[in-house]
């Protein structure tokens, strides 16, 4: 794949979004072709799991429904629009890839590890190029999240002890992987998008 794939990962509420349509817009400023995408969701298939697995009650389903709910989504991702816009040349942009299914899927709420990468193996088979780690106090980011407006709020709803074990899991992961970069969030969304540009940069060259 000729491109460059970039994963934007954090606790909720850290502030993924908004990076990622900034790096999006200053990238394409540049004259780079983009694909600015999400998960779950991505590709019509994966968009209509994203309701399944987002939306409801937070006992709806179980860590392993939702292992094989999220792989499913990811999946169609890769064929649909990953792939595709990689194999133009283009960079690609997700907020969240596999690393969040590992986190919220795989340790969180239980030790789940093994399934995930056994299926990720199987079924993805990819990793990002480089991943941004947005680190941020737990409470902010649960403050934040539960501020928006929609009914996206399932994982929100699990609580601050979630969010907690969330950051800690995801820090560990990035000590663990060369491909990251774990990102101070708090801080205006300029100053915020100086570090992302501080960390992207010296892989457009």
């Amino acid at each position: 794949m000729a491109g460059l794939f970039l994963s934007l990962e954090g606790i909720d509420g850290s502030g993924k979004s908004t990076q990622g349509r900034l790096l999006a817009d200053r990238l394409r400023d540049l004259g780079h072709a983009v694909t600015l995408t999400r998960e779950p969701g991505g590709s019509p298939g994966a968009e209509e799991i994203r309701r399944l697995v987002l939306e409801g009650a937070t006992d709806r389903w179980s860590p392993e429904t939702e292992i094989l709910l999220f792989t499913a989504a990811r999946r169609d991702h890769l064929e649909k629009t990953i792939r595709p816009a990689l194999g133009r040349g283009e960079i690609v942009i997700t907020d969240r890839f596999a690393d969040s299914t590992r986190i919220f899927q795989g340790i969180t709420r239980g030790d789940l590890s093994d399934t995930v990468d056994r299926l990720h193996a199987l079924m993805i088979g990819v990793e990002p190029d480089l991943t941004l780690l947005f680190d941020l106090d737990p409470a902010t980011g649960l403050s934040r999240a539960t501020a928006r407006a929609g009914a996206e709020l399932r994982f929100e709803d699990m609580g601050l002890g979630f969010q907690t074990r969330a950051r800690a899991g995801f820090l560990e992961l990035a000590a663990r992987h060369g491909r990251f970069r774990v990102i101070e969030a708090d801080g205006s969304p300029e100053t915020v998008a100086a570090r992302v540009w501080t960390a992207v940069a010296p892989y457009l060259a």
